[in-house]
């Protein structure tokens, strides 16, 4: 039997529910912002590589697997630690994440050479998903009938964050260097930890399981939940294709058209749509559409490689292809998460667990191959690799569509 005990006592702690029953929306943007900011952690290298390459010494692909080693960390964080949010008490696991996350980004800002760098990258990788656990978190404080919208509202934080981490980054190396923007950054981590130990309610599941057992149990829900393994998949391509572009798009502006690590840091802003594709994809899945959702994201993300690739020479077409990549990657990945927490209330953390390690192992071989062929082919391999990627999307839901998997829980059911 499993149970949950959420609290909202408390000098400092507003109550969950407004007067009409739905979570209170100030506690929604605090949720919102601290899950930008902890996964934006894992974005501020991306216009800083060309930098962080030069004061170095690495390759365009050393540099790159900066992303790289942030994404594996993510990986194995959510492999280890996202699991938790169904055992120990969610507040106390944020604040030791944010704390910890902080310390990391600290020692990114010191470090002294490129395998020190790598090595503290995973770390922070591997502590920041602390923004996946206040996603379930805000999944589970809400009602039903309101939950994919607030996912959403949470998700399109998490965008934002990711959006404003490369443009921010960008402008504060111009000032100070690559390292001060981890030095901030660092510091913002502390300062959240305080924020949410003060507003955040306290909540813990009553798994009734221990942790070797809790970590096991991903795995059994991957190979009983079809929905899960499907929308996983779909997690893993598409996040492949998202770090497919973003790992090598700094080293093609740069090189290609001699931008400055600024005005590569404003490209982030372009990619403002996919927050607003969040909310709306939330809304779908409350309305049982995620099948439309997902045919119309998966068609832009093909679209958007023949975009980007004519963005090689065209810096419209490159910038149209960014918006309608970052769409139809942030619609699907939206529709994925409404879909999953449909499955089972009381594994919402170890769900996502399951989904988020596919997602980022995609996104790492996404990364890693993008960094390779830019080195080898330029621009052209990494439309290549990213291309591969958008295409799987496709080949999924007509695979769905004829029979072999499920897109829904309404699909799954016998």
């Amino acid at each position: 039997m499993t149970s949950h005990v959420p609290t909202a006592a408390g000098p400092k702690t507003p109550g969950v529910l407004d007067q009409r029953g739905r979570l209170r929306r100030g506690l929604v943007v605090v949720m919102a912002v601290a899950t930008g900011l902890a996964v934006a952690n894992n974005y501020y290298a991306q216009p800083l590589l060309p930098d962080i390459g030069r004061a170095l010494h690495m390759t365009a692909g050393e540099a790159g697997l900066i992303v790289t080693f942030a994404q594996i960390g993510y990986a194995l964080g959510l492999l280890f630690f996202l699991p938790l949010g169904d055992l120990v008490e969610r507040r106390r696991l944020i604040v030791v994440l944010c704390v910890a996350t902080g310390l990391g980004l600290l020692a990114m800002a010191g470090a002294p050479s490129g395998p020190t760098l790598l090595a503290a990258a995973a770390a922070v990788g591997a502590c920041s998903v602390l923004a996946q656990v206040l996603v379930p978190f805000s999944a589970s404080l809400a009602p039903g009938s309101e939950r994919g919208r607030v996912v959403g509202m949470v998700m399109s934080g998490l965008l934002i964050g990711i959006l404003l981490a490369r443009t921010v980054a960008g402008g504060v190396a111009g000032l100070g260097g690559y390292r001060v923007v981890y030095v901030a950054a660092g510091v913002a981590m502390f300062a959240q930890a305080l924020l949410l130990r003060a507003v955040l309610p306290t909540y813990c599941e009553r798994t009734g399981l221990r942790y070797p057992a809790l970590l096991k149990s991903v795995g059994r829900l991957l190979s009983e939940e079809p929905v899960l393994r499907r929308r996983s998949q779909f997690g893993l391509l598409s996040f492949g294709t998202f770090s497919a572009f973003w790992t090598s798009m700094a080293f093609q502006l740069a090189h290609h058209y001699h931008y400055s690590t600024p005005v590569i840091g404003l490209f982030g802003l372009v990619g403002a749509g996919g927050a607003l594709a969040a909310t709306a994809a939330g809304r779908f899945s409350d309305r049982g559409w995620a099948h439309h959702s997902t045919i119309v994201s998966s068609l832009l993300l093909v679209l958007s490689w023949a975009l980007l690739w004519w963005g090689g020479s065209s810096i419209a077409a490159f910038i149209v292809g960014v918006i309608v990549l970052d769409v139809g990657a942030q619609a699907l990945h939206i529709t994925n998460q409404g879909e999953i927490y449909k499955l089972r209330p009381e594994a919402r953390s170890r769900l996502t667990s399951a989904y988020m390690i596919l997602y980022f192992v995609g996104g790492g071989v996404g990364s890693a191959g993008s960094a390779y062929a830019f080195d080898q082919l330029g621009w052209d391999g990494v439309c290549l690799v990213g291309g591969v990627f958008a295409a799987g999307t496709l080949a999924l839901w007509f695979a769905a569509k004829s029979g072999r998997g499920a897109l829904s829980v309404e699909d799954a059911s016998p």
